[in-house]
């Protein structure tokens, strides 16, 4: 099945990206969870807009990505939440949560998906996050999770 990226997909590709996937995989996931949609004659404008939209968001190279990737690391980033007597925390560390707090600390807007937590925060204390800023260049950063 041909599709066309309208999201980036780990180990896919990114959006305006034509890809070539299992009939299954793209028909009961990509395509409902809005991540592809068919590739058509008519796909392909939207393709061009897709494709001109990277491109504005997009980091423009490898130096200015090693850039962000030097500001992210040397970022004291301190998230406050609700947490009980134990340490816990009612919930947990949303994506969302780690975004604002990088964006409060003085840092760059993230996208979300360029987030990976990797197991879920449920606790105080200071935790490892890692951003994916381009290809192969990804910042580790430091978030201290604090009682409210």
């Amino acid at each position: 099945m041909k599709l066309i990226l309208t999201a980036e997909v780990t180990g896919l590709g990114a959006p305006g990206d034509v890809v070539e996937v299992k009939d299954g995989y793209g028909r009961n996931y990509l395509v409902p969870q809005g991540f592809a949609m068919r590739a058509t004659k008519g796909a392909e404008k939207q393709v061009a807009s897709i494709k001109r939209a990277r491109e504005v968001r997009e980091v423009r190279d490898t130096a200015h990505a090693r850039e962000i990737k030097t500001q992210l690391e040397a970022l004291s980033v301190k998230l406050p939440t609700r947490a009980g007597s134990a340490g816990r925390l009612f919930g947990s560390v949303t994506v969302a949560d780690v975004v604002a707090a990088v964006k409060a600390a003085g840092g760059p807007i993230l996208d979300k998906r360029t987030v990976e937590l990797g197991a879920p925060i449920k606790t105080l204390g200071t935790h490892q996050v890692v951003v994916r800023i381009q290809g192969d260049v990804s910042a580790k950063v430091a978030l201290e999770v604090t009682p409210a």
